[in-house]
């Protein structure tokens, strides 16, 4: 497929730039993805955001209910999955399946050389809500914290006493390549309890960009979201250390 695909290429004189590109896409697209070994606990939706997450050269998260998922310890998300039984009931066998699937996700995302780039921010209510016991939350603060000092992670946290300039659900963006690619756009994933919608159409994407910058631009700049985090996780969730 690669090669037919290059002949094209050559054919109707795509340029070099974008001819790698898009000849590099094709091979990927070969490939078969290690998060399709989980299957049998992933749905399709999930695994294609699974798929754009492992492509992305830069991420953009706005999260307002929990933590996100690339940034959740072990534990918390164990928690996550386990309350979630509540409404719909899963093997435990099958919440440690979907659990090792959530920490795969996390390891070849932050760990892939290049990383990409994230920007993150949570609504400081994230820092509050409790799943898990105290030390479930105190221990999940406390990897936040430490995350946000990677070179490629921007973690800020827009603070409740402050105006709230936009209400959003939550939403991630993916963007590969350099802005302004006529060929890579933008996509926009915003999460519902069941269901993913993806956002692919330039307006409806710069739209959630620009909501992005609107809430990054009212969040607490780097050094006082972290700040915020450790006073956030010794005031609150102390108690059981």
């Amino acid at each position: 497929m690669p090669g037919e695909i290059a002949k094209l290429l050559e054919r109707y004189q795509v340029t070099a730039d974008i001819r790698e590109r898009l000849l590099s896409l094709a091979q990927e697209a070969s490939r078969k993805g290690w998060w399709e070994e989980y299957s049998d606990v992933s749905s399709a939706e999930y695994q294609e955001f699974i798929g754009l997450e492992a492509e992305a050269s830069s991420i953009a998260v706005w999260h307002v209910e929990v933590v996100t998922g690339l940034l959740q310890t072990e534990r918390y998300a164990r928690s996550l999955l386990t309350e979630y039984t509540r409404v719909e009931p899963i093997a435990p066998a099958l919440i440690e399946r979907r659990l090792e699937l959530r920490m795969l996700r996390r390891k070849h995302v932050l760990d892939k050389d290049p990383p990409p780039n994230l920007l993150i921010v949570l609504d400081e209510s994230v820092l509050n809500r409790q799943y898990g016991d105290e030390s479930v939350m105190y221990e999940q603060l406390q990897w936040l914290a430490a995350e946000a000092d990677r070179p490629n992670i921007t973690l800020r946290i827009l603070p409740l006493r402050a105006p709230h300039p936009v209400p959003a659900e939550s939403f991630v963006i993916f963007s590969f390549g350099p802005k302004g690619n006529a060929i890579l756009h933008d996509v926009v994933v915003a999460e519902g309890l069941k269901t993913s919608f993806y956002i692919e159409n330039e307006h409806y994407t710069y739209l959630h960009l620009l909501v992005f910058n609107t809430l990054l631009e009212a969040a607490l700049d780097a050094a006082a979201s972290r700040d915020l985090i450790v006073q956030t996780a010794e005031r609150q969730w102390r108690g059981s250390q």
